[in-house]
């Protein structure tokens, strides 16, 4: 399980330089390198990134997409060496595995993901093809945090009454979100126990993409892969 940073690859201003999504403007053939530059480092030969559309819908893989990868937000795969990647800029990369069952999943759980269920849609799908929470572990990656994450009041109340975890305010007393709390909850009821973080604020590390910093940006993402 890997997260990268905004460094180390060709992108210019205002994506520069690592800028790893496909789908925010930049020039098309710089995140090509970029994504191979990557996946080399990790020693990856082929990696599946998804069309992300803030949902809960997952999908088994055996096998990149192409360039028209279909709108999900969650996946997985028992095919050793397959890198599978979710595309983050304040929204959670939430990486899974069972080195037992030789399974493991990406998904990317921004607030509306999370409401719908993405990470606990992801744990069922792998459940079903041999899976045991018991045994796996998840790597919540940088988000947007607690203290950060201001929404209005309405939104905060709308979310908490499907995730009371979630209800949080800000340093200034605002309202706010904190999707860690929430996704680290459903993973426990989903009986995944082993979670670990990187708890990095994407809105207060400039070594990463932030939307809500910056608006026009690339993105980071969370790798996960099975070794050969």
């Amino acid at each position: 399980m890997r997260i990268t940073d905004r460094h180390g690859g060709v992108s210019a201003e205002p994506y520069d330089t690592r800028n790893l999504g496909g789908m925010c403007g930049d020039d098309p053939e710089a995140v090509a390198a970029n994504r191979s530059r990557t996946a080399a480092e990790f020693g990856l030969d082929r990696v599946v990134f998804m069309r992300q559309v803030h949902g809960a819908d997952v999908r088994y893989v055996t096998e990149p997409f192409g360039d028209d990868p279909p709108p999900l937000d969650g996946v997985c795969t028992d095919v050793p060496g397959l890198g599978l990647a979710a595309l983050c800029a304040d929204c959670a990369p939430v990486l899974l595995a069972d080195p037992e069952a030789a399974l493991a999943g990406a998904a990317h759980s921004g607030r509306a993901g999370t409401v719908a269920g993405v990470v606990p849609a992801l744990v069922a799908e792998m459940v079903a093809r041999g899976a045991d929470p018991g045994r796996m572990t998840a790597m919540i990656g940088p988000m947007a945090c607690g203290s950060c994450y201001e929404v209005p009041a309405e939104l905060r109340e709308e979310v908490a009454a499907t995730l009371p975890e979630a209800w949080s305010i800000t340093r200034r007393d605002t309202p706010a979100l904190d999707l860690r709390a929430a996704i680290t909850a459903q993973l426990g009821r989903a009986g995944v126990a082993k979670v670990v973080h990187d708890t990095r604020c994407t809105i207060e590390t400039a070594d990463l993409f932030s939307h809500r910093r910056e608006g026009r940006t690339g993105r980071f993402a969370g790798y996960v892969w099975l070794e050969p």
